[in-house]
């Protein structure tokens, strides 16, 4: 019984191990099924995955473009010999360009300044001619021109030298980053070398992931109990900035990884590193980011990328850590400390040495107090100029292919005009007008239609509804010089003196309504001159003249100075019942200043491909006009409107006797003021009144003729040259006569008049003193009377 117990609990247990024999296998095979499934899904999903994520980098990497805003530049300022230019003109010109004023101007970009003379170093620049390089030279101020220029260094005298004109506006892409490409070799070779001393000293070895950089970053950041290191690559934080968002998720770290590999398989490193320098986010002005290495250089030293110092290259490299926390211009404190950090990297890897460094830390930060451009400094120019090149680009092509736009603006110029309109008005406020008048000033140069300045609000740089462009208004007596134009056009009736009529009239309107038209004062001035009836702006005798010669043929002048609007038929349009924007204004007298030689006004000279290669030129496309003959004599009789007319009170305001030509314009209860006035190379159109269109108490010559003499004041002022064209003569006249007279005798008046159309009559005068002239020869000739 004992011996069959004893097998029976044999056979249990052996049963047992059987048993338990047979279950370690089936575990062990679930669990392998366990990890093949895992392992299935893994690369039915992975793959698929990494092979959209490839899709994703190869398609935006290879052909990739980035956006980069257009720059729009000023004029570049030529100075040589004999060019006029007043000290405070320079200064503002090397303001707006960006050049920092020191002791000693040894750096592009810096100018020094002992009392008439200058001492600028100036940048390299791609013109619109070609590149020119840096160049350093002496210029002296006379008399309120350029005296001596001379080149520093011994070189041969520059004869001209161009500064490198301002930025005054970017065109920005709808994503609003702001970024100027470098190429990689292009680059400065310790940015190059800094950047991955700093950020990833591994990046020539890993492929794409540093696991190394990784777990010494997690150990660096549990001892600190809080994250002090990054493990990611350059590689990463490219994939992160150009491929995926700050977003921090496992998804997006792995998808970072997988993407960082990926890119290592398919480029080199020298195009990772290119597009990380171009790519990476170094700061912000207002909505727009400052992306890449070579904006941030101009952003926050003023200067291009090849021209920094180590001291900027460290602090650069230092902001990519964290460009708000790092912000100089914020946190100087903060921002020098991690500096001088990475200045001590550039030591210990051998980059610089212990007494450069030194050097280094020494230097203060050198950023410029606020960057030289953000978005648009003069707004309403930048219109103009968007405007006129629509013809040409799409707006995508502007906010995103890099050109660089040449405009017409003179940057003095502008700030002398945006000068006069708010200080002028902030004057009139003074004088009892309207506080919330408004204003608008065109300013162009008379030969080449080039516009210099333009300004449409009281305050500066504010956006919205552009009055230069956009603001269109009845003109008033700023059309009287047409009609007066067409008079003298029609040499065999009329001529400066012929006498008009300034009566009383009533003619009927097309809606039956008769129209009766006054002079400003209220009176009739019977018979007078042609020429004194357009000095004293007279309402009546101007709408005569103007019957004679026709309102259709008005409205064709006005279109043949080159606007093209709609003007109404009827008697109304003589006395400027029309309605024109200051811009159109200016283009109209542009062609009487210019002397018959109208030029469409033009705000782009030339556009160029970010590397310097000419797209588009912008000539200047003369059009004779006929009559020169008769333009010439309203010249003449618009400068008589400034001696002696409505506009008399000028040369008070300018404190100077200069020739000018003007014409004052009010319209119907003083709701609008213009003045155009002309020198020999200025013509300038200004208006001042109130957005709703309410009577203001404006009149030609209380508002907008003093602004435009504040803006003059401040501009050298040639006068208008009054030699006539062949075919027009100055003659001796007595206009109220009608007759010719000698020099000598009462009411002698030198007036120009085309051949042919001169007085026949004598007056008395003259005849006597033709008399005396031949009795005087006779005595010579004989010693004795007749």
């Amino acid at each position: 019984m004992a011996r069959k117990a004893v097998k029976s609990k044999s056979k249990s247990r052996k049963s047992r191990s059987k048993r338990t024999s047979r279950q370690k296998p089936g575990l062990f095979r679930r669990l392998f099924r366990l990890l093949m499934l895992l392992a299935g899904l893994a690369i039915g999903i992975g793959v698929p995955w990494t092979v959209w994520l490839d899709i994703q980098v190869r398609g935006e990497f290879e052909g990739r473009i980035w956006d980069v805003p257009s720059r729009v530049y000023a004029r570049p300022l030529s100075l040589y010999s004999g060019k006029p230019v007043s000290k405070s003109s320079l200064l503002l010109e090397l303001k707006a360009s960006g050049y920092r004023q020191v002791t000693n101007a040894s750096v592009p970009g810096t100018y020094s300044v002992n009392g008439s003379q200058f001492d600028i170093n100036r940048r390299a620049f791609i013109f619109e001619d070609g590149s020119k390089p840096a160049t350093r030279f002496r210029l002296q101020l006379r008399s309120g021109s350029v005296g001596d220029l001379v080149a520093v260094s011994g070189s041969e005298d520059p004869g001209l030298v161009r500064l490198d004109p301002a930025e005054i506006a970017s065109i920005y892409p709808l994503h609003d980053e702001d970024r100027t490409l470098v190429a990689l070799k292009d680059a400065p070779e310790l940015l190059v070398t800094g950047l991955q001393a700093v950020e990833d000293r591994q990046f020539k070895h890993h492929h794409g992931v540093a696991f190394r950089s990784i777990a010494r970053a997690f150990v660096a950041n549990i001892r600190a109990g809080k994250a002090v290191q990054g493990g990611s690559t350059l590689t990463q934080q490219l994939v992160k900035n150009y491929f995926l968002n700050s977003e921090r998720t496992l998804v997006r770290k792995a998808n970072e990884a997988i993407m960082a590999v990926l890119l290592e398989l398919h480029y080199d490193k020298a195009q990772i590193l290119e597009a990380y320098v171009n790519e990476v986010y170094l700061g912000q002005q207002g909505k727009h980011a400052i992306h890449g290495f070579g904006r941030a250089s101009e952003f926050y030293f003023d200067r291009s990328l090849q021209d920094l110092e180590p001291q900027h290259i460290a602090l650069l490299v230092g902001l990519v850590r964290g460009a708000s926390l790092y912000n100089p211009r914020r946190n100087p404190e903060r921002a020098l400390k991690r500096r001088n950090q990475v200045l001590d990297i550039f030591e210990v890897t051998g980059l610089l040495t212990e007494n450069e460094v030194k050097k280094a830390k020494g230097r203060p930060l050198g950023v410029t107090s606020k960057p030289r451009s953000g978005g648009s400094r003069y707004p309403a120019f930048v219109d103009l100029v968007r405007r006129q090149l629509k013809r040409d680009y799409q707006s995508s092509d502007l906010s995103s292919e890099g050109l660089k736009i040449f405009t017409t603006l003179a940057p003095s110029e502008q700030e002398y005009a945006q000068q006069a309109v708010s200080k002028g008005l902030d004057d009139l406020k003074q004088r009892g007008l309207p506080a919330d008048l408004q204003s608008a000033i065109v300013l162009a140069d008379v030969a080449s239609g080039e516009v210099r300045a333009l300004v449409s609000d009281r305050v500066a740089g504010r956006t919205g509804f552009n009055r230069a462009l956009d603001a269109r208004r009845q003109i008033g007596s700023v059309i009287k010089p047409l009609v007066y134009l067409l008079a003298l056009e029609h040499v065999d009736d009329y001529n400066l003196i012929t006498p008009v009529k300034d009566e009383p009239l009533s003619l009927r309107q097309p809606d039956g309504k008769l129209w009766s038209p006054e002079n400003y004062d209220h009176k009739s001035h019977g018979e007078l001159p042609l020429m004194d009836a357009l000095v004293h702006s007279y309402n009546q005798a101007t709408v005569q003249v103007g019957l004679s010669v026709g309102v259709a043929n008005l409205i064709r002048k006005i279109k043949q100075l080159g606007i093209a609007v709609e003007v109404p038929a009827v008697p109304s349009t003589l006395l400027g019942a029309v309605e024109l924007t200051p811009i159109e204004v200016a283009q109209m007298f542009q062609s009487l200043a210019a002397g018959g030689y109208s030029v469409p006004l033009r705000s782009v000279t030339a556009v160029l491909t970010p590397q310097g290669e000419l797209l588009s030129r912008y000539p200047l496309r003369f059009m004779p006009l006929e009559n020169r003959e008769a333009i010439a004599l309203l010249n003449f009789a618009l400068t008589r409107v400034v001696e002696e007319g409505t506009a008399q009170a000028l040369h008070g305001l300018l404190g100077n006797n200069t020739v000018i030509a003007g014409k004052t314009g009010t319209t119907n209860e003083r709701r609008d003021s213009w003045f155009v006035g002309y020198t020999r190379d200025r013509v300038a159109v200004s208006w001042v009144g109130l957005d709703d269109n309410r009577p203001a108490s404006v009149t030609g010559a209380n508002a907008a003729m003093r602004i435009w003499a504040r803006l003059f004041r401040s501009l050298p002022i040639e006068g208008l040259d009054l030699r006539m064209p062949d075919g027009a003569n100055f003659v001796w006249v007595d206009k109220q006569q009608q007759a010719l007279t000698d020099p000598s005798c009462p009411g002698a008046e030198q007036i120009p008049f085309i051949e042919g159309s001169e007085p026949q009559k004598k007056t008395q005068c003259l005849k006597n003193q033709k008399g005396k002239n031949k009795e005087s020869l006779w005595r010579k000739w004989f010693g004795r009377k007749d």
